[in-house]
């Protein structure tokens, strides 16, 4: 089983889904290019993926999560959801639980991207900790989108809110260019003391080992040796990274052709099973 953690999805019809980027404007991949629920579900029978978390994008739709919620009622028995909500608003819990009730699984923070391209420092402010105890309690993860400069402020809620699997998208984006031993991601690295820790492994980080002096089997091989293949997962970022679906998927399996098949599996697959058991 090949499972994607995250693809995404935006409507041409803008609407019934109308844009409300985060950061107030939108993104430049999804200005060029959309992709439907059915065209995600054939791009994933091409590439031979058996099942995807859908991520909401929020440079497109910003917290309006209905165009994921919609597309993963389309295809239940091939997707589920990470919605956005906005941890600030005092109706953040009720938000999160509607967004759950429709299909959600999984909840995204995005504190630094290409229409927030420094780190926001809100992550873990007190007014967010109602909706941690809530994922907490349903036993939700939440992908975190941030930088190593960020580390401080995840390291507070994993002591906080021990119970929530927070996944590390992109692998924090750490600068790679020097190669191994890789100090520049010592904070990301100094963080695999807490088990529920994860990382996400995508066609970003497939370019980083690709950049000065490093490369994948010296990267991805200490991201293992720290934190285990079963706390790392594979996902897309389709389309958002250029390319067809199966070549990025086949540009991350070239990467982790060094590994073993079980180490593979669980990248590939059983890492996701295990953080969305409505996909298993």
């Amino acid at each position: 089983m090949k499972y994607d953690i995250h693809p995404h999805v935006i409507s041409p019809d803008m609407d019934k889904y109308p844009l409300n980027p985060l950061g107030g404007k939108r993104s430049a991949w999804s200005s060029a290019r959309s992709l439907t629920g059915a065209q995600l579900i054939a791009a994933m029978d091409e590439a031979g993926i058996d099942k995807a978390a859908v991520v909401q994008s929020s440079t497109t739709y910003g917290h309006d999560n209905s165009y994921v919620v919609d597309t993963v009622a389309q295809f239940p028995d091939r997707l589920t959801g990470v919605c956005s909500v906005d941890l600030l608003a005092d109706d953040a819990v009720e938000k999160l639980q509607f967004w759950h009730e429709r299909g959600c699984t999984g909840l995204r923070l995005f504190t630094t991207g290409s229409t927030m391209p420094t780190q926001s420092t809100w992550l873990n402010d007190p007014k967010t900790f109602p909706a941690w105890e809530y994922a907490s309690e349903i036993g939700m993860p939440i992908c975190i989108q941030a930088l190593v400069v960020g580390v401080p402020m995840v390291r507070f809620l994993l002591e906080r809110f021990p119970k929530v699997p927070i996944l590390l998208d992109h692998f924090m984006q750490v600068d790679l260019t020097e190669g191994a031993p890789y100090a520049a991601g010592d904070p990301m690295f100094s963080l695999a003391e807490y088990p529920q820790v994860y990382l996400k492994l995508t066609p970003i980080s497939v370019a980083a080992v690709k950049t000065g002096k490093a490369t994948a089997e010296s990267f991805f091989g200490k991201a293992i040796e720290k934190f285990g293949a079963n706390r790392i997962a594979w996902g897309s970022n389709y389309p958002a990274s250029e390319g067809s679906l199966p070549t990025l998927l086949g540009d991350a399996e070239k990467a982790l052709s060094f590994l073993g098949d079980e180490d593979r599996s669980w990248i590939f697959g059983k890492t996701a099973a295990e953080l969305y058991p409505s996909l298993a």
